[in-house]
């Protein structure tokens, strides 16, 4: 039975399925989806939830793998887009994870911005925890806040914005987006931290990260995973396609 390159949930919309083994399977996520426990029910857009259900009613594309368990290994917030990595089974999520915990894991992102980086490149450690007074959101705290570090790099820079590489080592929430703030470069469309500006064509998420038309709602999209597989010693690189995102925010052509 051939098996669909892609995951239709029961809504129909289709997740692009971008690497697969025996353990693993990456898809592209699209904005707008909440990557929360199954058992988290107050949005429609739970994607754990939604693939637990497409899974446990046999559809095709679970169906065509004899798939019986997907869980995610780690988060990406609901308005970035992106490399998205789950595990076919509690060892493998547990395996996985131990990577990302452990700086094992190469995550590289792109992240357009609001303003000019004072320099090519730089490395940014600042400590960062919850806000005290705002819920979901994260603030610098140097006192209290776990180390977080990011390396940025820019890319090019046009209209007033600029296109960075970003690389965080720590897996903190809202890690990129936060360092970026207090940079006084806050990505582009981000409705927490000061990027009011969405891209031309799209509307900033809604309330709860609904996609409200746009295939792109924020400007930070995860385009690579690379590890050493914990099973069989291999070396693992998944990548996302970036030229669409790319050409949204004026960029298009730029090699990353």
């Amino acid at each position: 039975m051939s098996k669909p390159d892609f995951i239709e949930l029961p809504g129909g919309e289709m997740l692009p399925i971008l690497y697969e083994d025996r353990a693993v399977l990456a898809i592209d996520k699209p904005a707008g989806w909440m990557l929360v426990p199954f058992n988290w029910q107050r949005t429609n857009y739970n994607l754990q939830a939604a693939l637990v259900s497409s899974i446990a009613a046999r559809d095709f594309w679970a169906r065509s793998r004899d798939l019986r368990y997907l869980r995610y290994v780690h988060r990406l917030d609901a308005e970035t887009t992106g490399v998205l990595l789950f595990g076919k089974s509690p060892g493998s999520v547990r395996s996985l994870g131990v990577l990302f915990e452990s700086r094992r894991m190469e995550k590289v992102y792109l992240a357009v911005v609001e303003g000019s980086p004072a320099a090519p490149e730089w490395v940014c450690r600042l400590p960062l925890g919850s806000h005290p007074d705002q819920r979901g959101r994260m603030r610098v705290d140097a006192r209290n806040g776990k180390a977080a570090e990011t390396q940025f790099r820019v890319l090019r820079q046009a209209g007033g914005r600029t296109l960075l590489e970003a690389r965080p080592l720590t897996g903190r929430t809202h890690q990129i987006r936060v360092h970026l703030a207090e940079a006084r470069l806050p990505i582009v469309g981000d409705p927490l931290y000061g990027g009011r500006q969405p891209v031309a064509g799209a509307k900033p998420a809604g309330r709860r990260g609904e996609p409200e038309g746009g295939r792109f709602v924020m400007g930070l999209r995860a385009i690579k995973l690379a590890y050493v597989d914990p099973f069989t010693r291999r070396p693992v690189e998944i990548r996302a396609p970036v030229e669409e995102f790319l050409r949204a925010y004026g960029f298009a052509g730029v090699e990353v």
